[in-house]
Order: C-alpha cells, then structure tokens, then sequence
C-alpha cells in the first residue's frame, strides 16, 4: 500500500464521448477502463495480445494495472479541468466480466475505489491534465496533486475507510434470441466489427443509415407493421404509433437515433424536447441502431431497460418485451 509520501495522484474520464461512466463507477466503488475484451492484463501476456503498447490505450491500461498503487489517490475527470469526485484506490488489479458493457463500452479492467463526490463540480485554474487527457493516467499538476492531497487529509475522513458497495451480480448472455429478431441480431454481430474498420469500411455509417438497417426491421420483428412506424414523422427519427391516424395522440414512443459510435445517452434531451412538443406523456427510446436505452416518461423518464444487439444478455428481454406490440 502507497505510504503518504509515495502516494501518486491520477486522473480518470468519467464521461468519455457522450458515454456517462461517473454513475457507475461511484455506485459501485470502482474504476474502470479498457478495452477489456481481449481478457486480462498480464505482464507475460504475448505482444498483441491486449493493444499495441504504443497505442493510449495499452499505455493507460498498463499503467492502471501495473503501476497504480493501493492508497493512491484518483481525480474523477468530467471535461479537461474539471472533476466530480475524489477517490482512494482500495484493492489491486481486478478483471471483472459484469463490467463489458458500460454504455457500450467493455471496461473490464477494474480496481476497487472508495469515492467521495463533490458537492459541486470543481474546476481548476489551469488545463492540469493537459490539452487532450488519456482517459486514465498519472497526473504531474502540481495544482492537481496539493487538491487531492488537501482533500484526502481534511474532515471529514471518515469515506475512506467506508464499506465498498457490493459488486453488479454479472447478466447472464441470452442463449435464445427471441422469436422474429433473429436475422437483425445475426446482422448485427456480422457488420458490427465492419463498421470499426475505418480502414476496411470507411468512416462510420450515419444515423439515418442504422435507422434504415437495423431500428426499423428490429420493430418488425416485434410485431409493429409499417403504418404505425413513422420515420422523421414531425422530425422525429422514429416514432411508434397505437392506432391511426398518426396524431401526438395515439404516439407511444419517441426514438433518438445517433451514429455508431456516438454516446446514446446523450440523446435523451433531444427525446424530451419531441415529447414535450406532443403535449402528452410518452416514453422514449435512443439507439445508434446497435445499442437501445428506454426511459419511463411517466416516471421522469427513468432508465428502466437496455439492450445490445451484439452483446444480448438476458435483461435485454425487458427491453423487447415493452415495445413489443401486443
């Protein structure tokens, strides 16, 4: 464990591109990054078998696994100067499975940490963590370092020797996929790894294209025929309807699409401005076409199921079952 002198201090993104991770990492007393797919760290692992080592992501990776110490302190980053939480590493490296599919992202690579959230946001004088931050790294800021330090020594203390949450109980994969989706999960798991390929394919497909290719045959297969799916229907990208004619009316669902690779849960604001637009209450559901979130309009639009279509675990069955047409 770090002693006072030794204690190094780092700084982790909490919301990446759109993608918030903050919730997740103080609910349950981690830090995580990745990529994780390719497994667990090791120092004997063959070259290649995690990420180029020259790449950011195999440096930040070893670094988090191999060089970041129980006791060092950790800056919980929101933008480039700017933070939401200070943190006290708590365990060693950690590879934990429920953790491959945070907002889309596989962070696998995970160390315990007790956090403390700001009461408010604290922004800093100065870009301490450089002009464009790792999204996990040691920090040098002499401004950064007297924070955390000064933070960790003031009362109260008492957080850092809290009980860590308990862990997320891992969601099992859904060995059957539900009758009529099928061939849209088959297309997405073949094309997904197409669509990375900048090289292979090109720059990413555009929001109407996944519309096009998976949002809208995802709704056939649960049932919705044509007619009661409007497409930019009051410039809304999706929008499901109870009966005809299409009115605000008879709307029972507002879709936001993004592009692959954008943050979907950053679409849920523009989801609310259509529903407010209707007059009426409606839940709305944001995808890049691969990854569908659906928040509860009659609950302040609460979170309440997930699915990837290229990482179906069981849950993902609530999600089908509530905009199945009946």
């Amino acid at each position: 464990m770090a002693q006072d002198g030794d204690r190094q201090v780092w700084q982790l993104a909490g919301n990446p591109d759109a993608r918030p991770h903050l919730d997740t990492f103080l609910r349950y007393g981690v830090a995580l990054i990745g990529p994780g797919d390719p497994g667990p760290w090791t120092a004997e692992r063959p070259e290649g078998h995690f990420a180029d080592e020259i790449s950011s992501s195999g440096r930040a990776v070893r670094a988090f696994a191999s060089e970041m110490k129980v006791g060092d302190m950790i800056l919980l980053r929101t933008g480039g100067s700017t933070i939401a939480a200070v943190g006290v590493v708590a365990s060693e490296y950690m590879y934990l499975s429920q953790f491959d599919d945070v907002n889309g992202w596989d962070l696998q690579h995970a160390r315990r940490v007790r956090w403390c959230r700001l009461p408010q946001e604290y922004t800093f004088e100065s870009a301490v963590f450089g002009s464009n931050p790792a999204r996990c790294s040691r920090t040098w800021s002499d401004e950064a370092k007297s924070y955390a330090e000064k933070f960790v020594n003031s009362p109260p203390t008492s957080w850092q020797d809290a009980p860590l949450p308990a862990l997320p109980v891992e969601d099992p994969v859904l060995a059957d996929v539900p009758e009529g989706l099928g061939d849209i999960v088959a297309q997405a798991q073949d094309l997904v790894r197409l669509y990375w390929d900048r090289d292979g394919f090109g720059e990413h497909p555009a929001e109407d294209e996944m519309v096009a290719h998976f949002v809208v045959p995802l709704l056939r297969g649960l049932g919705w025929p044509p007619e009661r799916i409007g497409v930019k229907w009051r410039y809304i990208d999706v929008a499901l309807f109870t009966a005809l004619p299409r009115t605000p009316e008879t709307c029972c669902l507002v879709i936001e699409a993004k592009r692959l690779g954008a943050g979907v849960e950053g679409a849920l604001d523009q989801g609310k401005r259509y529903v407010a637009g209707l007059g009426k209450t409606c839940d709305v559901m944001v995808t890049d076409g691969i990854r569908y979130r659906l928040y509860d309009g009659s609950r302040d639009f609460e979170p309440v199921a997930y699915a990837n279509l290229v990482r179906l675990k069981v849950t993902a069955l609530d999600l089908f079952n509530h905009i199945r047409r009946q």
